[in-house]
């Protein structure tokens, strides 16, 4: 899973991406300091892997990973050249869903790009540079296809869909708001790579004293929330500070810290809930003394692309998959113990795979 952090510059964006990253991301009080896109790859916390990795005396225990990718602050004008301009759009339109940084904290210290605090400002300037750089794709593409569309039926359709979508973002609307449910025209968005069709998490960034109640009590927080269920996103509520100072405690240290602050858990673990739901993502295991691993994959995934994960020999030789859920591997302590108290399936090509399924994959290539 790749995920684009984006915002406003002096939103806490860099603070949040050095945090969760570790990647020591260049982080200052002025826009433009993030001159280069940063990228940093975090493992997925499991505690199923580890108990399983124990289990089995594994050599090697490999979580699933979240790629991040920070993008320099984006101001008004930025698809116009305003700022760093829009070369670093280019760098998130491969990830699966932007996150979104909004400030929804005053300080006096921290200068906002545009005077003041008001983050469903922030929101829509952000979301018309994406709009502005999704019009330059479309306008692009829409040259190379409306030059061939007289001669040929399948170009024509697609032109008219280039010509809706266009019509839709000039409109100051984004991407994933045009009704569309022609599997044609829906493969060919997710083609184009728009920017507005990407799903949205918003981060929305509080002082340590809004922390310990979710934001409840913050006006900002609640303009972000009900921003975010109208338009069917995700947003939870980070400290970009505090995770900073998470960020170098070990797992005993964040704990005991994040029980003094009275928080359950890390922004960090937040974020990823966030992500996976509105994804629709899980993980599958697999677990042997070599390695315990987890796989990401889609909810609703079939045991053969689920087996194409791991190695495409596997889906294409797929025969079954013995199947045991997790908790019932650790309490009977091994995979022929589970056998026979008849806890693992043996499932075949129709098996939808469940998150914390354990899996052996049988093929044949």
């Amino acid at each position: 899973m790749k995920l684009g952090i984006l915002g406003l510059p002096n939103v806490g964006k860099s603070t949040l991406f050095n945090s969760i990253t570790k990647a020591g991301a260049e982080s200052a009080n002025y826009p433009f300091c993030t001159i280069e896109p940063n990228v940093g790859v975090v493992s997925v916390p499991d505690e199923r892997l580890k108990l399983l990795g124990d289990m089995y005396h594994s050599k090697k225990v490999t979580p699933a990973v979240i790629e991040f990718v920070d993008i320099a602050g984006l101001v008004k004008g930025a698809s116009k050249g305003e700022g760093l301009g829009n070369q670093f759009l280019a760098n998130v339109r491969e990830v699966d869903a932007l996150v979104h940084v909004v400030r929804c904290f005053e300080d006096s210290n921290i200068v906002h790009v545009d005077g003041s605090v008001d983050p469903l400002r922030d929101i829509e300037t952000i979301n018309f540079e994406l709009i502005f750089a999704d019009l330059e794709v479309l306008e692009r593409r829409l040259s190379k296809v409306s030059k061939a569309a007289r001669m040929d039926k399948t170009l024509a359709k697609e032109e008219a869909l280039l010509i809706r979508i266009k019509e839709h973002l000039e409109s100051g609307k984004l991407a994933k708001t045009l009704d569309i449910t022609d599997e044609d025209e829906l493969a060919l968005m997710k083609e184009y790579n728009l920017l507005t069709y990407k799903p949205v998490i918003y981060a929305a960034n509080v002082s340590e004293d809004d922390l310990s109640d979710d934001g409840a009590n913050n006006d900002f927080v609640k303009k972000v929330r009900e921003f975010a269920k109208n338009e069917g996103s995700e947003a939870f509520v980070i400290c970009a500070k505090i995770e900073e100072e998470i960020a170098e405690l070990d797992d005993d240290e964040k704990q005991m810290f994040l029980e003094d602050l009275g928080l359950k858990e890390s922004g960090l673990d937040k974020l990823i809930t966030a992500s996976y739901s509105l994804l629709g993502l899980m993980s599958f295991l697999t677990a042997g003394e070599d390695e315990t691993r987890a796989w990401t994959i889609k909810k609703g995934t079939k045991a053969p692309q689920a087996a194409g994960k791991i190695h495409t020999d596997f889906e294409r030789g797929f025969i079954k998959a013995e199947v045991v859920n997790y908790k019932d591997l650790l309490e009977q302590g091994s995979l022929a113990a589970a056998r026979e108290k008849g806890l693992v399936g043996m499932e075949g090509k129709d098996y939808v795979v469940k998150d914390g399924d354990v899996i052996l994959f049988r093929f044949n290539v």
